[in-house]
């Protein structure tokens, strides 16, 4: 049985007192039923890891550097990370993909790094508008994990994130977004070291609590990856409740 994980990303948001308001509402709602997970900003991890101490709520990084510690001014290395207590790290997300550059290589070489520093990569896949209207959003998202699957050996988590629904508003239906997943699914059983059985794949894109239970309800959505709706602390919980309600 896959265990629900909803995960928050609060990207590039909020002041030091925003982020600890935040991060004591949500601690203090930690439940067992399903893993929740938040992705501060780097500057604020530390804060939040302090809040977070002696709770389950797992600590994620947003993305780290494939690079060990250098002279790489501005990045992050992922034994950064595992020093300040994360468990997780997120690469491949979308608009590293869009504004930084990030490529296919970029993102395995990332996961591969994670991994050897002890963490656990979510690793972010998800087609473009465009690929989607011209029918190539399965063979997008297979180049996506076949180069990531080159690399890492340990376990890892997969979100898919279509692109045109992330900070627009608009979501894949829970149809769509299974179809999806259960591709992603079968692709990874045949060509990864796990059981696709096994493997946790979260939904990414616009979910909020109005449209987390359709999702969650899903066979081959195992929870989701937040972004504006994680920081606002009731909506975030509510989406945790959904996930327990219906995934595990």
């Amino acid at each position: 049985m896959r265990k629900a994980l909803v995960a928050g990303n609060w990207k590039m948001n909020g002041t030091i007192n925003d982020v600890k308001e935040l991060t004591s509402k949500i601690g203090l709602a930690e439940r067992t039923d399903v893993d929740i997970m938040v992705a501060p900003s780097f500057v604020h991890m530390h804060s939040v890891g302090e809040i977070l101490s002696g709770t389950n709520i797992l600590l994620a990084g947003q993305d780290c550097s494939e690079f060990d510690q250098g002279a790489f001014t501005g990045e992050t290395c992922a034994d950064m990370l595992s020093d300040l207590g994360c468990t997780h790290v997120i690469v491949g997300h979308s608009e590293r993909r869009q504004f930084f550059g990030d490529d296919n290589k970029r993102v395995a070489n990332k996961a591969r790094k994670a991994e050897i520093e002890g963490l656990c990569p979510i690793v972010c896949v998800g087609e473009t508008l465009e690929e989607r209207d011209s029918g190539r959003t399965i063979e997008v998202i297979e180049r996506q994990l076949c180069a990531v699957f080159k690399m890492i050996q340990n376990k890892f988590i997969i979100a898919y994130e279509p692109v045109w629904a992330i900070g627009t508003g608009k979501s894949a239906t829970p149809e769509m977004a299974q179809e999806v997943h259960q591709n992603i699914r079968q692709y990874s059983t045949v060509h990864s070291h796990l059981n696709g059985s096994d493997l946790r794949i979260l939904y990414g894109g616009s979910v909020k609590p109005d449209n987390a239970d359709e999702l969650f309800s899903m066979p081959d959505i195992d929870g989701g990856l937040i972004g504006g709706a994680s920081l606002d602390s009731e909506s975030f919980l509510k989406i945790c409740c959904s996930a327990a309600k219906l995934i595990n």
